[in-house]
This record gives C-alpha cells, sequence and structure tokens, in this order.
C-alpha cells in the first residue's frame, strides 16, 4: 500500500505572501495540491482563541479537504489552546496528547515553551502508528523531546511514522537516537551539497530542519520539499510502502 505524507509548519496560518495575514484556507489550498494522505501540522490555532480567524484551524482544514482530524494542544496562546494537528483520509483509531517534560531549570539564552508530541493510531493495513510533534528551541529541550518520543514509541508495535518541526539539523548528534532507531525519509538526497530538502526559511530554505521519519520496515519511495512559500516552513512530502 502506497502512502502520501506531509509534514507541514503552517505557522498559525500566517500568509507569508500576503503580508502574513491570518487564512488557514491559504494553508489547506496548498495541502491541497498535493494530496496528501496523512498530514502533521505544527503551529496549530485551536478553538477557543481570543481572534476570531485563530478559531479551530484544524477542524476548519479538515472540513476543507475531507479529512479525519485530531488536535493535540501544547499551551493556551492568545487565550486558546495552540499545538500540533493531525489530518488523515483514514479513521483515526485513537489519538492523544503527550506532554514533553519542560527542563527544571531553564538557564540558557533561549525562548522556552512547552511542546507535545500527538500519539494517533490509524484503521489502515491493520494499524498504522503516527506522531507529530515540534520540539523547542533550547538545548535541554531537545533532549527531553527526544526522550519522550523514544519512550512513547517502546510500546508500539507494528509500522510508526514520526514527522515534524523538530529544530534541529540532520547532523545534530541531539538527533543520533532517532535516527538509530528510525529511517530518515530523506535518505542519500539530504546529504551535504543538495539542496532540494531545505525546509526553512521558505522563500530561501537554509536548513532541513523538518523531518517523516519511519519505521524499518516501512519502504521509502520518494521525498520532495516543494516551493511553496505560503507558510515561513516549506512543506515536505514523502511517499512510502506498507
Amino acid at each position: 500500500m502506497i502512502l502520501k505524507i506531509m509534514s507541514y509548519n503552517i505557522c498559525s496560518g500566517r500568509n507569508f505572501n500576503n503580508d502574513k495575514k491570518i487564512n488557514v484556507r491559504d494553508a489547506g489550498r496548498v495541502i491541497q495540491k498535493y494530496g496528501p494522505d496523512i498530514v502533521g501540522l505544527n503551529e496549530v490555532r485551536g478553538l477557543g482563541n481570543a481572534e476570531q480567524f485563530f478559531t479551530g484551524q484544524e477542524q476548519t482544514l479538515a472540513e476543507m479537504l475531507g479529512y479525519h482530524y485530531y488536535f493535540a494542544k501544547a499551551i493556551d496562546f492568545d487565550s486558546g489552546p495552540y499545538g500540533n494537528a493531525l489530518l488523515s483520509r483514514f479513521p483515526i483509531i485513537y489519538a492523544e496528547t503527550r506532554m514533553i517534560e519542560d527542563p527544571p531549570v531553564k538557564d540558557e539564552d533561549a525562548y522556552y515553551e512547552t511542546r507535545c508530541i500527538l500519539k494517533a493510531r490509524l484503521d489502515v493495513n491493520g494499524g498504522l502508528n503516527v506522531y507529530v510533534s515540534h520540539y523547542g528551541l533550547a538545548n535541554s529541550e531537545k533532549l527531553n523531546a527526544v526522550k519522550k518520543t523514544l519512550e512513547l514509541m517502546k510500546t508500539d508495535k507494528g509500522p510508526l511514522i514520526f514527522m515534524g518541526d523538530l529544530n534541529m539539523e540532520p547532523d545534530d548528534e541531539r538527533l543520533v537516537p532517532i535516527f538509530e532507531v528510525l529511517k530518515d525519509t530523506a535518505g542519500p538526497s539530504a546529504g551535504p551539497g543538495n539542496d532540494k530538502l531545505l525546509t526553512f526559511p521558505s522563500d530561501a530554505p537554509e536548513i532541513k530542519i523538518d523531518y517523516i521519519f519511519v519505521s524499518r520496515n516501512i519502504k521509502v519511495l520518494s521525498s520532495m520539499v516543494p516551493a511553496e512559500t505560503t507558510s515561513d516552513h516549506r512543506p515536505y512530502i514523502a511517499e512510502i510502502e506498507l
């Protein structure tokens, strides 16, 4: 079974082609253009935000595109929930939000923000485990995030996908434990001198910080980063075979 997967930091629906005005449907049109089966979203404003255009972005996209959905709240922002989301053509058997522990001491010169991991199981091919996260910026946050991700995955059986904006480049030593357990869908095409899979900033990408990892029993067919500049991140897309 062949699936198309997309990881996309939508920057709360800000359109960088239109003076950063909020319209999450613009991000929806990017998703619609490539027709992924499963989408992991970062920087999503959930239902209940104070400003009307921040209301239920995950639901707006799901209804616009015809997907099942789940929202994972990390924090409250602008009087409403903010976090990650999952869109899926396949029914969601279950989904939960697992928090990443904050560092007990915040002594780095960095922005700190509580983060979470969206963990779900989809009704496809006997069951597919999917994780979505947006890692922090501080070194201690990143270490905690990697540790938590791997702890949660230990209990899973069957094929697995992990995606999101990890705020680390592929050669970051803190990502080594992830690479040891999972397979980066970027593969050899993400090597030195190849700029096709760089994701940030979207207008002139210099780094790869958005990923789709899969368990080793999943075959990777292709990967791409289309030159879309609606968000400050480009979407990252991989085709896989279960």
